[in-house]
């Protein structure tokens, strides 16, 4: 990922608090060495930086906190502790920090990852050889078949998130969100084309078998570090929205985002990889691998459209608010449209 050396995301006494914390829990001495700032993202802060010769990495909330950031901060180092011994590529989880006194926000420590995120850079071994580019697209199926088989309660995750009536709640539940955001005085939901319509195809219909399992709520390329040396998954990141849920709808994220002519304006962000697998070539994987049926596929990935644009219509909103750069909110809201679009357009198929 693409490091910028910086202090802008974290101050300097913070930093002297975050040493402290570390000697108290045992981890290194002296000053933090080498801090840079991992770009990529529009959220949450990564920080990686080394102490007496180990490195880490610090993922701590935005500085314009949301009411659940600390939470939510506390729940990934959760699920990445749980994940531990798992065949799940994530970073390994080193510490983690609730009490907000040390820097403001809770936090944990992570293990650095070796890897690249293809959203941000392309190493040239992989674009000049079409064979690796498609075996670094189904290694990243790999890594979503592996998440979708652990079992949370196995794991130490029966608590996370709340499984009873999850499908039955899903679509109430992001058309709340979008009405909520009509409490900015400068939005209204009416400017999201085929919103509405989605939603009511959604509702009236269902998938033919549903199963929980855990899902990563995010899945796409933008959240993957890929092996440079090998068309494999090293990690896969930003596990903020873990939930438990039925994997399918992790399915249906990657589809909705995935590189590819007819839905390349949804992806977040771009991919220069021009011979990546094509949908139906990862959808034909994922059936004979998961036993899942092609009618459900198409149902969780149209809800991934609906759901992933209720998410980016809420950077737009931030975007008016001043949250954050008119210039993202923009892009988001484009971003949100082309999702809808495709989502409309897989209606048309199945209709």
């Amino acid at each position: 990922m693409a490091e910028v050396s910086q202090f802008d995301d974290i101050a300097v006494d913070s930093v002297e608090h975050i040493e402290r914390w570390m000697d108290r829990a045992g981890l290194g001495s002296g000053p933090l060495e080498d801090m840079t700032t991992i770009g990529g993202g529009t959220q949450n802060i990564l920080l990686r930086f080394s102490r007496s010769g180990r490195g880490y990495v610090l993922r701590r909330p935005p500085a314009h906190k949301r009411r659940n950031s600390d939470e939510t901060m506390l729940r990934e180092a959760k699920v990445l502790a749980a994940l531990a011994g798992s065949d799940v590529p994530h970073p390994d989880l080193i510490a983690v920090c609730g009490d907000l006194e040390v820097i403001g926000s809770a936090f944990y420590l992570m293990e650095p990852i070796d890897g690249f995120n293809p959203s941000v850079e392309i190493p040239d071994r992989y674009l000049a050889d079409a064979s690796t580019q498609r075996l670094l697209g189904f290694a990243v199926l790999d890594g979503l078949l592996a998440l979708g088989r652990v079992r949370p309660a196995e794991v130490g995750l029966a608590d996370l998130g709340r499984p009873d009536g999850w499908l039955e709640r899903q679509v109430s539940r992001w058309q709340r969100q979008l009405a909520g955001y009509s409490e900015s005085a400068a939005y209204s939901p009416d400017i999201l084309p085929w919103v509405t319509e989605v939603g009511r195809w959604l509702a009236e219909r269902g998938p033919r078998q549903h199963r929980m399992g855990l899902i990563h709520g995010d899945f796409h390329f933008a959240n993957v570090l890929m092996d440079r040396d090998r068309p494999e998954l090293a990690a896969i990141v930003d596990w903020e929205l873990t939930t438990q849920g039925d994997p399918l709808l992790d399915f249906g994220h990657l589809l909705a985002t995935w590189p590819q002519p007819e839905n390349a304006a949804a992806v977040l962000p771009a991919v220069a990889l021009p011979v990546l697998p094509s949908d139906q070539d990862l959808i034909e994987v994922y059936l004979r691998r998961s036993g899942r049926v092609y009618e459900d596929i198409v149902w969780f990935r149209v809800l991934a459209c609906f759901r992933l644009a209720i998410i980016l219509e809420g950077t737009y909103v931030r975007g008016l608010a001043g949250q954050t750069s008119r210039k993202t909110g923009m892009e988001a809201h484009q971003r949100a449209g082309a999702l809808l679009d495709q989502a409309m357009n897989l209606l048309g198929k199945r209709a």
